[in-house]
């Protein structure tokens, strides 16, 4: 692969992962009803983060940093899912109470908080072949972000 293809792959990975991954997860929110609990966001965030330095990559030089801290926020929400799959698995607790109240219409706030599913970070609500959503999460950014990494690391050794 030479390095302009290896640019191309990383700019592709920096701004795919983050924007599929954030995709499926307001898809699974909003169209399978799977609400995402305290840590769910925060997984969120650094997909936010590196969608944004994915697009400066494009844009604004030097290109190699913005891609290199896309991939640190992809791994950073790696991280992040991977410690909540310990504690939806048990593995370990978690670090707050985390139950967010699903939901919030901007209409009655007491009803909806009353009627309003309590989603919890230490159960899945969903699995795939026994991996968490936040599992799940865990090995895509962590294998996404080490391969953005590499790929911007190949031009060093080439």
């Amino acid at each position: 692969m030479t390095d302009s293809a290896s640019m191309k792959a990383a700019r592709l990975l920096a701004l795919g992962v983050p924007a599929l991954l954030l995709g499926g997860a307001y898809i699974s929110q909003f169209g399978f009803g799977l609400y995402p609990c305290e840590m769910c966001w925060w997984q969120r965030y650094p997909h936010f983060a590196a969608l944004g330095f994915g697009l400066a990559a494009l844009f604004v030089p030097p290109v190699r940093l913005w891609l290199a801290l896309a991939a640190l926020a992809i791994l950073a929400s790696g991280a992040i899912g991977g410690f909540h799959a310990g504690v939806e698995y048990g593995w370990w607790q978690g670090i707050t109470d985390c139950a967010l109240v699903a939901g919030g219409d901007g209409g009655d706030a007491l009803k909806a908080v009353f009627d309003a599913p309590l989603t919890r970070c230490d159960q899945a609500p969903w699995d795939l072949f026994g991996v968490s959503l936040a599992g799940w999460n865990f090995l895509v950014s962590t294998f996404a972000g080490l391969l953005i990494l590499f790929l911007l690391a190949k031009r060093h050794t080439a």
